[in-house]
């Protein structure tokens, strides 16, 4: 037996809480891991409070992140004992995820747990943190460079943002934050920004092109922020787009890409291929101010997991919460 949060429907409704778990009800999966570390993501938050349709099976262990040990394994790249990772790939969706202390999975799921980070501090970094690498890795496939100017990071006080900020800023970029918690300015500061912008002023309807002012942008947000961020991005400036915590839609003009021959790259980190993980996790190791983590993230307990679902689904969650299973 193990402890887990459990996600279950039936005629009595929906549910999460921590259970004990038969080990026999793991799912099929060629490596089976002693999970240390997990996070809340916005996914999570959904799937653990119902709020969208993210868990498409019932019962469902949530958690799209984990770090562990490998304590049997049939798969040729992995053996008992060795430290590994994993992020998307429908973890916590359709197949059983880390919020548990054991999981059995995919061994093609997994990356190898990167020298430079304890397993707290790859789960302080995170699919958000995964994520935000991958944009900075699609702004230099572009060609963005630091001398081209300002680059914008929207949602910059959550786990995403977080990141990228402090990525960014170590990588020689002037970055400035946009959040709708302006009282957060000192730690985004402290993170590397140059300037903290207020979401307000993007988050309503704007002109199909604006002042240039960036040359590129990590986006979390969609919607009208996304838009604008589009209009006001300087000639053949590149937005990466990773998220919709502003929404679905995307009420924008073409006016920015045939105009200023602007690049929106979108970035998917669920079924983003093995080779590019690990690039992504190498450039985290030397790219991540380690001891910026610290100031990013925070550790709780499996159970208080759960309350957290709601909190961040409401942006009141800043940086990173890493969820130790085992307390």
């Amino acid at each position: 037996m193990f402890k887990g949060i459990l996600i279950e429907r039936d005629e009595a409704g929906y549910r999460a809480g921590v259970k004990d778990i038969d080990e026999a009800q793991l799912p099929e999966g060629n490596v089976t891991l002693r999970v240390s570390h997990s996070t809340i993501n916005y996914k999570d938050g959904l799937a653990i409070t119902g709020k969208g349709p993210v868990v498409r099976k019932f019962p469902m262990v949530p958690g799209i992140d984990l770090a562990g040990v490998v304590e049997d394994s049939s798969h040729p790249e992995y053996k008992a004992g060795d430290a590994v990772v994993l992020n998307g790939w429908g973890v916590g969706e359709t197949h059983w995820g880390g919020l548990a202390q054991k999981a059995r999975l995919n061994g093609d799921w997994l990356v190898p747990l990167p020298a430079a980070f304890t397993p707290q501090q790859a789960m302080a970094i995170g699919t958000a943190g995964y994520t935000a690498m991958l944009c900075v890795l699609a702004l230099e496939r572009h060609g963005v460079k630091p001398a081209d100017g300002e680059i914008l990071v929207t949602g910059a006080a959550g786990g995403v943002g977080s990141v990228a900020v402090a990525v960014l800023a170590k990588l020689g970029y002037t970055v400035v934050a946009m959040t709708g918690r302006t009282n957060d300015a000192d730690y985004l500061k402290a993170l590397g920004a140059a300037e903290v912008v207020d979401r307000a002023d993007y988050a309503t309807p704007g002109k199909p092109l604006g002042r240039e002012r960036w040359a590129g942008a990590v986006d979390v947000a969609g919607s009208h922020v996304l838009a604008n961020v589009c209009a006001t991005t300087k000639y053949r400036g590149v937005v990466t787009a990773c998220g919709l915590a502003a929404g679905m839609d995307l009420p924008a003009s073409v006016a920015p890409f045939i105009l200023r021959g602007v690049t929106l790259a979108g970035v998917d980190s669920v079924m983003c291929p093995r080779a590019d993980r690990l690039v992504a996790w190498q450039r985290l190791g030397s790219d991540l101010d380690v001891i910026k983590l610290g100031q990013i993230s925070r550790e709780v307990g499996l159970a208080e997991a759960i309350p957290l679902a709601t909190s961040i689904l409401k942006g009141e969650v800043r940086g990173r919460v890493v969820v130790d299973v085992n307390r």
